[in-house]
């Protein structure tokens, strides 16, 4: 692959590989995220030299695997844990080497039969898997984990979920949806996929790879790498991919405070009642013109009552409640 070159700082280069191996080989806290956050903000050109050295890691992380298969090359004896300082500096002139290099065994681990865990209609729930991972699931989501010895999966059929993934390069964790597929050896990000085609994801630490629309396919080439602050929606009719402020990725992860956050220029009144009818597994319908209505502010999506009680007082419609139960939203002016 080509890489960027730089445009206004010589050294960026050099710290667009320092900053991909710290961001592979460890946690950022919240003064190197802001460190971070500061250096991407100094030049244009450095978000794609950075991307460019994480999609670097991400080819090494399938080619080097198929290498060793293959016989073409014989993975070196793993050396003494180094500090994580000495492994960024060792990423400036040897990536490579490192990716081969940095896979140690997992000893003493006890395989676990797959463990299903979900949350239920107007519930969040966080769980704490046997290698230190946290899950935490929006309502009405539920998943399949399948702990192993070579790789951690998780199997995602519909919903919302967040991961807080514990770093281990010798078993990636690799969430499959019917929309397609992420995959990380460690890292902070958020997986939305409520439709057979629809996939949203967020990062906010770290490092993803993400293959949509493959339905689970995890060995096909050229994934989308995202890193911190980048979110990848895909559905039927493409993909996109947005660069998030700080503030931003806080917002879309709000539903983990019990909250729905509508930035200032608007949401979609379609897209906030398709939240709240996920989140309490009811029914809600809206006409065309009611639907591209746009609301801004925050609300809490447990007080689906009292939102629909607040929502005329703010927007030209009406909400009824019909006899089945399900919730019918048009404007005022319709009949």
């Amino acid at each position: 692959m080509n890489r960027p070159e730089p445009i206004s700082d010589p050294g960026s280069d050099e710290q667009a590989s320092l900053w991909a191996a710290r961001l592979e080989c460890s946690q950022l806290s919240a003064s190197d995220r802001a460190e971070l956050d500061s250096w991407l903000a100094g030049d244009p050109a450095r978000r794609e030299m950075l991307s460019g050295y994480c999609t670097l890691s991400a080819v090494l992380d399938y080619a080097i695997p198929e290498l060793e298969a293959s016989g073409a090359v014989k993975a070196p004896v793993p050396a003494p844990r180094r500090p994580a300082f000495l492994g960024w500096g060792l990423a400036v002139g040897g990536m490579a080497l490192a990716a081969v290099a940095a896979g140690t065994l997992w000893f003493g681990y006890a395989s676990h039969r797959p463990q299903t865990i979900a949350a239920a209609s107007g519930e969040r729930r966080s769980f704490t898997l046997s290698d230190g991972s946290k899950i935490e699931l929006n309502a009405n989501t539920s998943l399949l984990v399948e702990n192993g010895r070579s790789e951690r999966r998780v199997h995602l059929d519909g919903g919302e979920a967040f991961f807080v993934v514990s770093k281990d390069k010798s078993r990636p964790f690799i969430v499959e949806t019917p929309a397609g597929s992420v995959r990380v050896t460690g890292t902070r990000f958020n997986v939305l996929s409520e439709t057979n085609s629809e996939l949203v994801v967020t990062v906010e630490e770290g490092t993803v790879q993400v293959r949509p629309g493959q339905g689970g396919d995890v060995t096909s080439p050229n994934p989308f790498v995202l890193t911190a602050g980048d979110k990848l929606s895909s559905e039927q009719g493409g993909t996109r991919l947005a660069a998030l402020t700080p503030g931003e990725v806080d917002d879309a992860l709000a539903w983990r405070d019990g909250q729905i956050v509508c930035p200032g220029s608007g949401m979609p009144l379609s897209e906030v009642l398709a939240r709240f009818a996920h989140y309490h597994k009811v029914r809600i319908s809206t006409t065309a013109s009611a639907a591209g209505q746009k609301l801004g502010g925050r609300f809490k999506l447990d007080d689906l009552e009292g939102f629909l009680t607040q929502l005329p007082q703010v927007l030209p419609v009406r909400v009824k409640h019909e006899a089945d139960g399900s919730i019918a939203v048009s404007l005022m002016s319709e009949p």
